[in-house]
């Protein structure tokens, strides 16, 4: 089923739609590490990526003729920098707000369904009018603004158009939902925003996945079933303490005799443990995305991943890793960076994906990416419907 892949980034959002089943006709991306990082990969002839076309260029210079009249799904995580709880908070006002170009796409391809991704920063009550436009105009993105009106002039004959549910030409269902990333088996709590839309002439019912792993599990392997330490061959003498605020969870666990439906929450442990050891500075492997970079700090509010616990959310500044960021909290209290593939393990990527620029860039790329597992979960719900 064909797709088109917009604001790719590294490509973990395209990765994870194309192992769903989706097939890119193109990837559109503007920067140029990330279109390097996706070439790099695809010279390697990686299977999901070698029939990709990669167009490097701003979205707003693409013109969507050009791709056919037979693709049935659009997928984008659109930059989030103008709604991050990190960045300046400008919204509709910031020039990177890019909703408009994605509702431009889904105008012209008129795709059978799509897929948004953004951060959480997206749904705080000071952006609640401009996501409520969106939302409305992704159901009827074919109602184009009056001339000389402004975005609320536009909500607002979109609001009246929705209500009186009279068909517009080509008008989508349209939900939303806040998932955290840990929920579907990635080692790292990540919550984003996902949109989903389907063409209303399709009469599809779709909900979002239900989540496949939980907290509850890994307190239940941690702290009364001990699978957890068992499976990695820790000693009792490095296990510690459950906090004290679990004691109610392990209690009420504990009494439980319901049968457990979903997998534990996997852990920075869980996803990094098997690689090799190295020391800061050491970059004798052959695999040039693992080694260590010096300089990680601990600061207020930005403190290291516990290593039994799915990480921190891994974050990306404009200009590299943020200060405090992305960092492993040792036993011995410091705190050092992960490596670039620990990074990429934490976001699901395979091993064999490699990123290309600096550090700081191949971490941004990465704190930018979509997890490929919750891309894959989300868009396989979602090819089931269309197939």
């Amino acid at each position: 089923m064909k797709s088109l892949e917009l604001f790719s980034g590294a490509g973990g959002l395209a990765l994870g739609t194309a192992r769903a089943g989706f097939e890119h006709v193109a990837v559109i991306e503007h920067d140029h590490d990330s279109c390097e990082t996706l070439r790099h990969n695809q010279q390697r002839t990686m299977r999901h990526l070698k029939d990709w076309e990669i167009i490097e260029c701003d979205m707003r210079q693409i013109n969507y003729a050009r791709f056919g009249e037979d693709i049935s799904f659009v997928a984008g995580g659109v930059p989030c920098q103008p709604f991050s709880l990190g960045g300046k908070h400008l919204a509709h006002e910031d020039a990177r707000d890019m909703f408009p170009e994605f509702v431009r796409a889904v105008n012209a391809i008129r795709p059978k369904a799509f897929l948004v991704e953004n951060v959480k920063g997206l749904l705080r009550q000071n952006f609640t009018d401009y996501f409520e436009y969106t939302i409305l105009r992704l159901s009827h993105p074919l109602v184009l603004p009056h001339k000389g009106h402004d975005w609320r002039q536009h909500r607002a004959d979109l609001e009246r158009i929705h209500t009186s549910g009279k068909p517009t030409g080509m008008d989508y269902n349209v939900v939303f939902q806040l998932v955290n990333a840990a929920d579907y088996g990635v080692p790292q709590r990540r919550e984003r925003v996902f949109i989903v839309g389907f063409r209303s002439d399709l009469g599809v019912e779709w909900s979002f996945p239900t989540p496949t792993h939980s907290a509850e599990s890994l307190i239940r392997d941690k702290w009364v079933t001990e699978s957890y330490w068992e499976k990695h061959r820790i000693p009792k003498s490095r296990r510690g303490t459950a906090p004290a605020r679990l004691e109610k969870a392990i209690e009420r666990i504990r009494v439980d005799s319901q049968p457990e439906t979903t997998k534990p929450w996997l852990t920075v442990r869980d996803a990094i443990s098997d690689l090799p050891k190295l020391k800061i500075g050491d970059r004798s492997l052959t695999d040039d995305c693992h080694y260590l970079n010096p300089g990680a700090r601990s600061y207020k509010g930005h403190t290291g991943s516990p290593f039994d616990e799915p990480a921190k959310t891994l974050k990306a500044g404009d200009h590299g890793v943020p200060g405090g960021e992305n960092t492993l909290a040792l036993e011995n209290g410091d705190v050092r960076y992960f490596s670039v593939r620990e990074a990429a393990r934490l976001q699901t990527f395979p091993d064999d994906y490699t990123f290309s620029g600096a550090w700081t860039e191949r971490m941004r790329q990465i704190g930018n990416a979509v997890p490929v597992t919750l891309a894959q979960v989300v868009s396989r719900d979602i090819i089931t419907k269309l197939s």
